[in-house]
């Protein structure tokens, strides 16, 4: 094996050692080389060129030197969404803990597979246990439990799946032999995972009936009985109710409390997406905003969102762990058995699986639930901050009352012609990212207009930040209107 690099593997007798660990200190120093210095680079950094990626796509005959390769991977670093930047706020993403950026490397190395407790001995037991403290920690239960999938829209699908496997005993014989169309209900604004989930399920995207939200982007209980008498009146066969922590534009919350009644009364299987609002449960002061989440059959929470693990790290729970082997389970007759814990590649959608949980266990250890208590708590007050400074400026509107850190808003002058509003915020966004402020905030498509949006999620984004923000934004004002 000539053509093979020394350090093309970490030789487990240690002949190569020195070598590994003089390219792993290499690659360590350009982690924090470019991540301590994370601030002098722009939050959203400009595209390389398209000639450059293909130069670096093409596979070499023989192999490259390490050092020569970290150096293309420092321009790789350089141009990549600077989440680590305090001015940046466009998305849900953040700067990772210390700990789960440990972690990934850890269980990298030793590649386990998490679909089985033989091919994962540690981490298929660890897993289960700490879903079990989560989901006691939004009340669940008991009985409850839950897995670890690779974001959120596998967590949707898995519980979305659940809940029509038990509602229609489909597990073995599908549904196509039904008499009634399957259909469940979602706010009009909720996470578009919920229609791929109707259309990889095979009820066609449609099939996830839309409910028409207030002006906080809330959903409306009174459309949604409307909407479950149409569906009954059409023929189709309703099983499912979803309720959104957490909007993706504005941060706001469903009435999930009113939602889970609704669910009971009509036997339908209740989901809450709580993907990035469920972070709050590690809030003894904004928790409230959940009130009614332990009435759900399923919860999907993303911990890559709000507790800043690396991606990708993100769960489905159950109230009834059990409902798994009822109606999901498919057993793997090449995965040895366990008889006190489940193969988790029965259990979910993916087979293979890294074992997130490790870095997820790191960062929960390391910070403690008031280490997340204080980031909530201080990501709340830059919110409250900036909502306040939104609503003292006549120019600019909120698109919805915050609940959460997310601040949807967009400059519209009474002077100017509202078909222009939508390119005068774009001009914003870029005022914003280019001057002195280095902000990037996004700018979504909300209820057919462009809005800016905030989302005040990052630890070192402070009140100075949002003062410079608004006086970058000031300025653009004063020279554009």
């Amino acid at each position: 094996m000539n053509a093979l690099p020394k350090t093309a593997f970490i030789d487990p007798t240690g002949h190569n050692r020195a070598e590994i660990e003089a390219l792993l200190q290499q690659a360590v120093a350009l982690v924090l080389a470019e991540m301590t210095q994370a601030v002098a680079r722009s939050p959203l950094p400009e595209a390389l060129h398209s000639e450059q990626f293909e130069q670096w796509a093409q596979i070499p005959e023989r192999s490259v030197e390490a050092a020569a390769l970290l150096e293309v991977v420092r321009s790789h670093l350089q141009h990549s969404m600077n989440a680590a930047h305090p001015g940046y706020m466009g998305h849900m993403d953040s700067i990772p803990t210390t700990m789960s950026v440990v972690g990934d490397l850890l269980v990298a190395a030793l590649n386990n597979n998490m679909l089985s407790v033989e091919m994962s001995p540690v981490f298929s037991r660890l897993e289960p246990l700490v879903m079990q403290q989560l989901a006691a920690q939004f009340g669940l239960g008991v009985a409850a439990g839950g897995v670890m999938v690779s974001g959120g829209s596998l967590a949707n699908l898995q519980a979305l799946i659940v809940a029509r496997n038990a509602h229609f005993d489909a597990l073995k014989t599908g549904i196509v032999g039904l008499d009634r169309q399957p259909v469940f209900f979602v706010s009009e604004v909720a996470h578009t995972s919920m229609q791929k989930a109707a259309m990889v399920m095979g009820l066609g995207a449609e099939s996830a009936i839309a409910i028409r939200t207030n002006a906080n982007s809330q959903l409306e209980i009174s459309d949604l009985h409307e909407k479950f008498g149409q569906a009954h009146r059409a023929g189709q066969a309703p099983f499912a109710l979803v309720a959104t922590a957490g909007t993706t534009v504005t941060g706001n919350i469903d009435p999930i409390a009113a939602m889970a009644e609704f669910a009971q009364a009509h036997s339908l299987w209740f989901h809450v997406d709580a993907a990035y609002g469920g972070a709050l449960i590690f809030s003894p002061e904004h928790r409230h905003h959940l009130a009614g989440i332990e009435q759900a059959d399923s919860i999907t929470f993303n911990p890559q969102k709000w507790l800043y693990i690396t991606k990708t790290c993100a769960t489905v729970l159950f109230k009834d762990f059990d409902v798994l082997n009822r109606h999901f389970r498919i057993a793997a007759p090449y995965m040895a058995d366990d008889s006190q814990w489940p193969n988790l590649g029965e259990l979910t959608v993916q087979g293979t699986r890294h074992p997130d949980i490790l870095k997820l266990w790191l960062s929960l250890q390391h910070l403690g639930k008031a280490g997340y208590a204080d980031i909530i708590r201080h990501n709340y007050a830059i919110a409250t901050q900036f909502a306040k400074a939104v609503t003292a400026r006549p120019d600019l509107k909120l698109a919805s009352a915050p609940q959460m850190n997310l601040v949807c808003f967009r400059l519209q002058p009474q002077h100017i012609p509202p078909e222009q509003w939508d390119d005068l915020n774009a001009q914003l966004q870029r005022h914003l990212l280019t001057a002195a402020s280095s902000i990037f905030l996004s700018l979504p498509l909300y209820r057919r207009q462009r809005w800016l949006k905030a989302v005040l999620l990052n630890p070192y984004s402070s009140s100075e930040t949002i003062s410079q923000l608004f006086e970058s934004l000031d300025l653009f004002i004063q020279k554009n209107l």
